[in-house]
């Protein structure tokens, strides 16, 4: 079950700088709010994928529902009633909720779903070298 993948890692901290370059030096209307949910799913799947040896759609389903339970505790205000005051901690936590941080995780998933199904196939086409 567990196992190091180095291409998954590489692809995590790849991920990870573009998604602090996004929060430190973005402040847009398109890519900062939707690329960074966006592309944080891809992260925390590649990130699971380093480690762990499970399948393509399992992982996803489990990177999609973490998403999703986050998303919900910023619409109760989670944050709010711990009385949380770390910047980091509430920035990870997030603050509001909007239905477009939902869809950006779905969109997110799907295309690693979609790009995992190619590669495969890719694969399987592919002479043994």
């Amino acid at each position: 079950m567990y196992r190091l993948h180095k291409r998954y890692l590489l692809l995590s901290i790849l991920l990870l700088i573009m998604e602090i370059l996004i929060a430190a030096c973005l402040n847009d209307s398109i890519i900062r709010p939707y690329g960074g949910d966006f592309l944080v799913v891809i992260l925390i799947y590649c990130i699971i994928r380093s480690f762990l040896n499970i399948s393509v759609l399992r992982t996803a389903l489990i990177v999609l529902l973490i998403s999703y339970i986050v998303e919900i505790t910023q619409y109760f205000r989670l944050a709010d009633m711990l009385g949380v005051r770390s910047r980091v901690l509430r920035i990870l936590m997030g603050s509001y909720f909007t239905w477009n941080d939902i869809l950006s995780y779905t969109l997110g998933i799907i295309f690693v779903i979609l790009l995992e199904g190619i590669v495969s196939w890719y694969k399987q086409r592919s002479p043994a070298t």
